[in-house]
């Protein structure tokens, strides 16, 4: 009995956290004890949750209790230290039916802090330092405390066999039976095959690497050659602009030159007769003088001797009118010089076209393939307006010149070279170059959809005008609910849902043309492959009156 009461005061008086006997002992509402330094350790971390609990019983505190020393326990802990009697090793348990027990305490067991997967077993703080301090021991796996550790390695190991047999037909094999031998010498077959994968990844990615950084070279190299080209170019170019100026000051000083020299020619013949004039004038003033002198001599012989001496009135050498050109003398040469600045203005303006697009052609990289849906098209949306320059007269255009509408009575357009004069037709004023795409809807029994140069005739109603029947446009066709395509009076029939949508994707710098009919999806009517040569305009061509179509403002 006497043993029983030395027992029972053993347990009484040992803290249910460290397991020891008290040390500056408190008592929480619950009724338990604790060392003040046990307790305040134990509710520092659960200060986060601002919940407070009890380490043996659970039960929760709201606020944090307030510590006060049990002086009481603290004098009956002091004497029971000096009696030294020890507990029986069957009642020193200090582990809770909950809690984990250390696989290696024999006297007692100690709550466990951590459990190793490789060892299979649970340990208490003590027994568990040579997991941190033993090279060979420190690379095992540690997890918090369980009961069924052999459970939950098999449990995690399925899991990790899992994904390696997830795309293996020997799924099945993993299932059976095993020892932690052989889990261990699964694993470690899996692990040598995913090591061989994981090597050909880097190989893969490591080739990827230098073929990207060859095609980063690649670049660089171009992008000095694009460079030093266009450096070059523009050197190049300057100094045959330069010579082409160079040519024309020449040849306006050339100009220059002559019409002094010709000036000076002329002004000196007329001088010249001029002096002529003004000395056969003296000649005879002093011949008139003379004769008014003899007609007032009064002596017969003298008169009669004189004016026999007289020498005869020499004959004149000019006409008796001297006739000239009317007041314009180097106008014509005006004329003329300003017929040579008009020429060369259209020369400049045709031959700048051909250097820009000529410009515009140089491309170092392959062109990119056409979009697939709707919404990569519209990253290549433009809007477009029409030309009231290029309008048939009974042309009506509206809504900020995106819609045409076919009118019985002329509209009131001024005169201009630009014009359509015999068919329905009107330009877009924007020119199309680079990668380009818009939508056209409308409510019409026919209407044309082209792309043609600027230059295309717009005079009458034959051929040379009409999209689509020359080698300057290119035409969609859609009448009687049928599409057909046409280019240089070819024509192709085309099968394929019909819609009141049609959009057009044009990449001018790689020459292609394509015609989609929209509606809920896109399909395909016809596409082009060829060369364009000169900026282009979109075109429409409508029937009847009444006839309407609308270039779409796409989001």
């Amino acid at each position: 009995m006497a043993q029983q009461g030395n027992q029972l005061n053993s347990m009484s008086f040992s803290c249910k956290i460290c397991q020891r006997l008290f040390k500056d002992p408190v008592t929480i509402t619950c009724g338990h004890s604790y060392c003040m330094t046990c307790i305040k350790t134990f509710w520092d971390k659960e200060e986060d949750k601002k919940i407070y609990s009890c380490p043996h019983c659970r039960h929760t505190f709201t606020p944090r209790p307030v510590l006060v020393k049990n002086t009481v326990l603290a004098e009956l802990s002091e004497q029971f230290k000096k009696t030294g009697l020890q507990a029986s090793p069957a009642d020193r348990c200090d582990t809770r039916p909950e809690d984990v027990a250390c696989d290696v305490c024999t006297d007692r067991k100690v709550r466990a802090l951590k459990s190793c997967l490789i060892c299979l077993a649970s340990y208490c703080e003590k027994h568990l330092q040579p997991h941190y301090v033993a090279a060979p021991l420190k690379k095992h796996k540690l997890v918090e405390p369980s009961k069924n550790l052999q459970e939950d390695n098999r449990s995690r190991h399925d899991e990790v066999m899992k994904l390696f047999y997830r795309n293996d037909q020997n799924y099945n094999d993993f299932l059976r039976p095993m020892n932690v031998k052989d889990i261990y010498k699964t694993a470690a077959a899996g692990r040598t095959e995913r090591q061989r994968e994981l090597e050909e990844s880097q190989q893969q990615i490591q080739q990827r690497i230098q073929d990207r950084e060859k095609e980063v070279k690649l670049l660089q190299q171009q992008v000095e050659a694009i460079n030093h080209s266009a450096d070059q170019t523009v050197k190049d170019s300057e100094k045959i602009f330069t010579d082409v100026i160079r040519l024309i000051q020449k040849r306006s000083c050339d100009v220059k030159q002559q019409i002094r020299s010709q000036q000076q020619t002329e002004v000196s013949r007329v001088k010249d007769l001029q002096e002529e004039l003004e000395q056969e004038i003296t000649e005879l003033k002093r011949r008139d003088a003379e004769l008014k002198q003899l007609s007032l001599t009064e002596d017969y012989s003298k008169f009669l001797h004189n004016y026999a001496s007289l020498p005869p009135l020499s004959e004149s050498t000019h006409s008796s009118s001297i006739n000239v050109r009317p007041l314009r003398y180097f106008e014509d040469v005006t004329a003329a010089v300003s017929e040579l600045r008009d020429k060369l203005q259209d020369i400049l303006r045709e031959e700048w076209t051909n250097i820009s697009l000529t410009v515009t052609h140089v491309d170092v990289l392959l062109p990119e393939p056409e979009p697939k849906s709707r919404a990569d098209f519209f990253k290549y949306s433009q809007q477009i307006t029409l030309d009231p320059n290029t309008a048939h007269t009974h042309l009506l255009l509206t809504e900020e010149n995106r819609m045409v509408t076919v009118m019985n009575q002329q509209q009131s357009f001024f005169n201009h070279p630009d014009r359509f004069t015999g068919l329905l037709q009107v330009l877009s004023r924007e020119s199309l170059t680079g990668r380009c795409y818009w939508e056209v809807e409308w409510r019409a029994e026919g209407i044309v959809m082209a792309v043609t140069y600027r230059n295309i005739s717009r005079s009458g109603n034959g051929e040379a005008c009409r999209f689509g029947w020359n080698d300057k446009s290119l035409a969609l066709y859609y009448h009687q609910n049928s599409f057909r395509f046409c280019y240089n009076s070819m024509s192709t029939s085309i099968s394929a849902p019909v819609s009141s949508r049609v959009g057009v994707y044009l990449d001018h710098r790689a020459g292609v043309l394509s015609f989609y009919s929209v509606s809920e999806s896109m399909t395909l009517l016809h596409r082009v492959q060829t060369t364009f040569t000169q900026p282009l305009h979109a075109g429409l061509w409508l029937y009847r009156t009444g006839d309407t179509a609308r270039l779409c403002k796409l989001k």
